[in-house]
């Protein structure tokens, strides 16, 4: 047998600990960015086979197991540039990293040509899978922006394992120059979110789900509704008379009261039987429920007096259920 069919063979049947591996990796990323309150959303996936093959095939490997090195992978992306270095100081604080991490943004000569700026990190999987010869899996992380990731994955269609000749220079060309909109597009978000941060009053509702949001990842990977959680967390302020001191007063809820609240998104949440069939306990899924979890706890009767004025009383008395007090 070939050495592509040998690790054919092999990745075939390791890659379900390997989607395991990967799946562990993401999960541990996503707890420890919401610790640490880093706005991303993290992916996984463990290479197709098709994928794994083509790859061993054009790169002409001698050894293609070993060489191949994102067997199984993880996508970070972050909201703008100016948090790409946060992310990868925590994956390299969190995870045992292999090597140096692989950082165009760091290559000197570069600065006068548009190229896909990578950011890649190599590092044992989080877990306890094992590969046949007893060792830890590996793992590449990928730290982008949103606006890079949106360019990485059409160019990706566009580009990818394409011989130079079958794609025109024009086109080509046209794709990277998009690259420098994508610069300047990341700077005037990060800009924004900067300048957000200095005017607290201007968007007080705003600030606080961003807060709740990194909690709320601790317990599910559920995609909230955003348009809901606007709406309620409108109301929600008005029951929290130091909205400045309130994400370190829900910050440390959340820790004393962990075990709850694991309990709760067990038996209500996203992947319950109460949401997946019938559909109750909507705000269960949402991450403004750890405020009104912790406002039930500490200020119930505040809040059932705002509720009622502009929400339907049915939605709290569901929440009140679920946390396990009456009203």
């Amino acid at each position: 047998m070939t050495a592509i069919g040998e690790a054919l063979s092999r990745y075939r049947r390791e890659r379900p600990r390997i989607e395991t591996a990967a799946k562990l990796t993401a999960a541990h990323v996503r707890r420890r960015a919401a610790r640490a309150k880093i706005n991303c959303e993290v992916f996984h996936r463990s290479k197709e086979v098709s994928s794994f093959v083509t790859k061993a095939q054009h790169k002409n490997y001698a050894d293609p197991w070993t060489q191949i090195t994102d067997k199984a992978g993880v996508r970070v992306i972050v909201q703008h540039a100016g948090l790409l270095d946060p992310m990868l100081e925590l994956v390299k604080e969190s995870l045992s990293v292999v090597g140096e991490p692989e950082d165009d943004r760091l290559v000197v000569g570069a600065e006068d040509r548009l190229r896909y700026p990578r950011l890649h990190v190599q590092v044992i999987a989080y877990g306890d899978q094992m590969s046949d010869d007893g060792k830890p899996y590996e793992c590449e992380i990928q730290i982008r922006t949103e606006a890079i990731d949106l360019w990485a994955r059409m160019s990706h269609k566009l580009m990818y394992k394409a011989e130079a000749s079958a794609v025109p220079s024009d086109v080509r060309r046209s794709l990277y120059r998009l690259i420098a909109l994508i610069e300047l597009y990341d700077l005037e978000v990060r800009r924004g979110v900067e300048a957000m941060a200095q005017y607290p009053d201007v968007a007080q509702s705003n600030l606080l789900l961003d807060e709740v949001e990194h909690l709320f990842r601790m317990f599910t990977e559920h995609e909230p509704r955003r348009d809901l959680s606007e709406e309620v967390v409108d109301v929600l302020v008005k029951t929290i008379p130091d909205l400045a001191a309130y994400p370190e007063r829900l910050s440390r809820f959340v820790e004393d009261r962990r075990e709850d609240l694991e309990r709760a998104y067990k038996d209500f949440g996203p992947n319950s039987d109460h949401f997946l069939r019938h559909g109750r306990y909507i705000l269960a899924s949402q991450p403004e429920s750890l405020i009104i979890f912790e406002r039930l706890s500490s200020a119930k009767l505040l809040l059932q007096g705002r509720w009622i004025d502009e929400l339907p009383e049915s939605m709290l008395n569901d929440m009140a259920d679920a946390w396990g007090v009456s009203l």
